[in-house]
């Protein structure tokens, strides 16, 4: 069934993984999003042994002093805080910037998945088609059989001729041949499902048999609301509202950066012995220190302008991007609306002629065998009905894939 092939899809189709997986880089980012307005903490820790071998010292009164293996350590730790206080509302900027780009990879998983069912809905019915084309070859082959058997009869009792017999047995291979190549077109066209869906090559499965086709959509229900529908247009929407983030961002640099700063420290030394008669054997102090800083921009080579009008252009470059899409999906709407309408007036068309052309197959059929008609006419009719087959099957196909691609570009292929 078509819902269990989108179902597998969904769940295993390779290009909604790598949406999904950009989508939780994102995903990651905003779940921290609030670390901007949180303070920094590093702590640092050190020791150290001295052994001096030798020292010599000359004091300015001309005293001479020496002590050899004079033996040291000494341990010091900080742990230092850092809390930006103000940085132009760059922080506010960073945590909304960090949401949108969460709703963009949602969106982008949206289109994905969107196009993913396209294709699958598109395949499936592919197969769909050609099973029914086989089933079309199939009905015109029994024709060919009995073809065959009436131009052998007409020849064992002298009414016919060996060409009649050898050129029906010539189309009756052909329809043979058809068949042949009919199965591996749709073996191949179900490898290609498979790997839409992810599963295993020789997975076997079978379609339905129908192509069913909706009449009544209309060009106005497409187009209403669109704008907030299209999952191509709402991502580059979504891209014009993370430029004008950017923008902020870029702003906040010209504003003064105001930060708390503390830091506690603790030093200890310790003296075997020491040389100097005022040197401290043993030394620890400890304290903690605080205060506030501001950091007033007042010139980086206009890097801050620079970057500013860059975020502004690209700000103008988003919205020519999301105009231009805008455009093309409203006039990729009018021309899926035409050709669904085009293909439902030519599959209405094609179903009254198919009956037509069975009906004269059946005919002339009946006729032949009575010696009323030749085998010229029942081939004649034969090819119609192949033709005639031939588009009814591709106007059914083709109808479904417009039918599709409306609501695709509506939007409301998935919920």
């Amino acid at each position: 069934m078509l819902e269990e092939a989108i179902a597998t899809a969904l769940q295993n189709n390779y290009d909604i993984l790598l949406s999904k997986n950009d989508s939780a880089v994102a995903a990651l980012d905003y779940s921290f999003r609030h670390g901007a307005f949180l303070p920094t903490l590093n702590g640092t820790l050190g020791t150290s042994w001295n052994n001096n071998i030798n020292q010599k010292q000359t004091l300015a009164d001309g005293t001479k002093r020496e002590q050899k293996n004079l033996k040291s350590s000494s341990l010091n730790a900080s742990l230092g805080l850092n809390w930006t206080l103000f940085d132009g509302l760059r922080m506010f900027a960073t945590r909304d910037k960090a949401e949108e780009f969460i709703k963009l990879g949602s969106l982008t998983i949206k289109n994905q998945v969107i196009n993913t069912v396209t294709n699958v809905v598109n395949n499936y019915y592919n197969i769909v088609g050609q099973k029914q084309q086989l089933r079309a070859i199939q009905e015109q082959m029994a024709v060919g059989e009995e073809r065959v058997k009436l131009a052998q009869n007409r020849l064992d009792i002298g009414v016919g001729a060996k060409p009649d017999v050898l050129q029906s047995k010539v189309d009756l291979n052909a329809f043979r041949a058809g068949i042949l190549v009919q199965e591996t077109l749709i073996a191949q066209l179900k490898e290609q499902l498979n790997q839409l869906m992810n599963v295993r090559f020789d997975t076997k499965y079978d379609v339905q048999d129908t192509i069913p086709i909706n009449e009544n959509i209309g060009l106005g229900d497409i187009q209403n609301n669109i704008e907030n529908t299209n999952p191509e247009l709402l991502i580059a929407k979504k891209n014009i509202d993370i430029a004008n983030i950017t923008l902020k961002e870029f702003r906040a640099d010209q504003f003064p950066v105001v930060r708390f700063n503390s830091i506690y420290n603790f030093s200890r030394t310790d003296n075997k012995a020491v040389i100097n008669p005022f040197s401290p054997l043993f030394n620890q102090s400890q304290g903690l220190n605080y205060g506030f800083t501001v950091a007033i921009p007042i010139l980086n080579n206009f890097n801050t302008r620079r970057l500013i009008r860059q975020a502004q252009l690209d700000i103008n470059f988003r919205q020519l991007v999301y105009d231009n899409q805008r455009s093309l999906v409203n006039l990729n709407v009018l021309r899926a609306f035409i050709a669904y309408e085009q293909q439902k007036r030519a599959l209405a068309l094609e179903e009254e002629n198919i009956l037509l052309a069975k009906e004269n197959v059946s005919i002339i059929l009946q006729t032949l065998r009575l010696g009323a008609a030749t085998m010229i006419q029942l081939r004649e009719a034969q090819q119609s009905l192949e033709q005639a087959y031939t588009r009814l099957i591709t106007a059914r196909y083709n109808t479904k894939v417009s039918e599709t691609e409306l609501v695709r570009l509506k939007g409301e292929l998935v919920r």
